[in-house]
């Protein structure tokens, strides 16, 4: 799965990582060492989730985040 991330606030992509996997709120955050109430808060941007978060997750679940260069 390839997620271009121009398209999408950080929170979006962690959510449509963890809607990719199939795995509910709970299982995610399990399978990262994290709480369910933190992914929680993530995806409903109370906290803020940095793009390096984004990425190293994405490289645990064999993903690809793109930003596009806008040649505007």
């Amino acid at each position: 799965m390839k997620i271009i991330a121009n398209d999408y606030e950080p929170n979006e992509v962690l959510k449509q990582i963890r809607e990719w996997t199939g795995l509910s709120q709970k299982e995610f955050a399990k399978s990262l060492n994290r709480t369910r109430d933190s992914i929680n808060n993530l995806e409903n941007k109370r906290n803020k989730i940095y793009f390096n978060t984004l990425m190293e997750i994405a490289k645990i679940y064999n993903l690809k985040i793109i930003i596009e260069k806008d040649n505007d």
